[in-house]
């Protein structure tokens, strides 16, 4: 399927994600509520034609694509499995792998966003007050226009959660909603995204 250009992109951060850290049992039973709410939040978006990309981490797997970090997180013994399966991105959406908690750091993230053309984000995943937090601050400073998902994020408490979210929407002027109050979509004139320029090597 060709790039749709897109004024609006859906990120979902580190959600194809083992949870064997400390405070991953913590996070396990909010995770799975999220599941509930950013499944089908993610499916909508993707009919309505918004690009829908990962942003996930590499557990240091330096060598690794997204086929291993996903076996990598749904190994039989791994405690998030099944919200990573139930999570699992579909064939036409982006999957980015980032070293550290911003998905904008040393990522093709930008670079990919300016090529749909997408000047807003909506930010899903994990942790809110540590991955999404991080994700968001990197991204106001790319001056993106921002909504966080208060129920597609979760965090090891609902203080965590709670707390990132007023930090986000204090200083940063965050727009903080549920994924049930975003109405509608704007996706562009559904031109295939601009081709990059051949290399001149």
């Amino acid at each position: 399927m060709p790039d749709q250009r897109s004024d609006t992109a859906l990120l979902i951060i580190d959600v194809i994600n083992d949870l064997e850290f400390p405070g991953g049992e913590r996070v396990l039973p909010w995770a799975e509520r999220m599941v509930e709410r950013l499944a089908p939040f993610a499916q909508r978006m993707r009919k309505a034609g918004m690009p829908v990309i990962y942003v996930n981490d590499n557990f240091d797997h330096w060598r690794s694509s997204f086929n291993d970090v996903y076996k990598y997180c749904t190994r039989p013994e791994a405690r998030g499995r099944k919200v990573a399966r139930a999570l699992k991105p579909d064939p036409d959406d982006y999957f980015i792998l980032k070293p550290k908690h911003s998905a904008f750091f040393a990522t093709s993230l930008v670079p990919l966003l300016q090529h749909l053309g997408t000047k807003k984000l909506i930010l899903s995943g994990i942790a809110t007050n540590l991955c999404v937090f991080f994700s968001a601050h990197d991204a106001h400073m790319y001056e993106y226009k921002l909504t966080v998902l208060s129920d597609c994020c979760c965090a090891e408490s609902d203080t965590d959660h709670d707390m990132a979210l007023r930090q986000l929407q204090q200083f940063l002027r965050v727009r903080v909603c549920r994924g049930d109050e975003i109405k509608q979509v704007k996706t562009g004139n559904r031109r295939p995204a601009r081709k990059s320029p051949p290399s001149s090597k």
